[in-house]
């Protein structure tokens, strides 16, 4: 009886036809990059002159500040808004799914407007008949930003919360009832640590995706970094080379959420997994090393 042992996954050969398109693609990708990096007209000089301009840092700096106020705010508003879905009292289901359905019914950029101009309807907010205060002085641009766009990820994340805790098994719910748990300890310590598995990868996508919708909040002259890039190029209408600056700034931070969500993810995901799949860093270490063992070997066969 022959047994065949190999640790080496046998590949198929590739059809000509890939090698063909993957060619064409190579040869378009080197056209586009030469195209954009010898073009005179992207001002290159002009985009490594403001990269680092104390504006433009300033704009970055306040986009992370709005990014990570306005997401964290949507995460807890989001986990209310899903446990209120699966409460027993009907009335607090309506409220949330109501709640999902009108803000996830209408444009993020509508809900900018509305809220930063929040005052042409509430002029006034009176605190018990004592206390009247201006709701211009109450919500700057800024607070409107935050007021919008965390709201608006609650909707969001309500639903993905929801899906997460839906998809553990309901036989986790029972056993911890048998066990004498509340329903709160059960949320807490049960339902919701098995849950994130599911609801981290989406949520890190929402983070990108809150990162780039921070520039919908230069409609209200907040000084995050498109509008900072703005109000230098209508000053010195180098408009393409500005915006390029903005784009290589978002390009590098997303870059940098997507490696702490794939660590993020490998980490949840240990419980699911007999082996986690390796980083980049192993894999090149793993890479280098078959190659040493290679070589090594090539050295004693002569």
């Amino acid at each position: 009886m022959l047994h065949l042992t190999t640790s080496r996954r046998v590949r198929a050969p590739l059809h000509a036809g890939w090698w063909v398109v993957a060619v064409l693609f190579a040869a378009a990708v080197v056209w586009v990059v030469i195209s954009i990096a010898a073009n005179p007209k992207m001002q290159w000089d002009i985009v490594g002159e403001y990269f680092f301009s104390p504006d433009v840092l300033a704009g970055l700096g306040r986009t992370l500040q709005l990014t990570v106020i306005a997401m964290i705010a949507g995460i807890l508003g989001g986990v209310l808004l899903a446990v209120m879905q699966m409460s027993p009292v009907g009335f607090l289901v309506w409220v949330s799914k109501t709640y999902v359905w009108l803000l996830r019914g209408t444009p993020l950029l509508v809900q900018i407007i509305f809220w930063y101009n929040i005052a042409a309807v509430f002029p006034t907010i009176s605190v018990f008949g004592i206390v009247d205060i201006d709701v211009n002085d109450l919500i700057s641009p800024f607070t409107a930003a935050i007021l919008a766009l965390a709201l608006n990820e609650a909707a969001y994340m309500a639903e993905i919360v929801r899906g997460g805790l839906l998809a553990v098994d309901p036989g986790q719910t029972e056993a911890s009832r048998a066990l004498g748990l509340t329903h709160a300890l059960t949320l807490r310590r049960v339902i919701i640590p098995q849950a994130a598995r599911v609801i981290i990868p989406p949520t890190g996508n929402q983070v990108i995706s809150m990162l780039k919708s921070t520039a919908l909040v230069s409609v209200t002259s907040t000084p995050e970094l498109l509008y900072s890039v703005q109000i230098i190029y209508n000053n010195n209408f180098q408009t393409i080379p500005l915006l390029i600056v903005a784009s290589l700034w978002y390009l590098i931070v997303t870059s940098v959420l997507y490696v702490i969500q794939y660590y993020v993810e490998r980490r949840f995901s240990r419980g699911d997994r007999r082996s986690l799949p390796l980083t980049p860093l192993q894999r090149l270490q793993a890479l280098l090393s078959r190659k040493q063992a290679a070589a090594a070997t090539g050295a004693d066969h002569v």
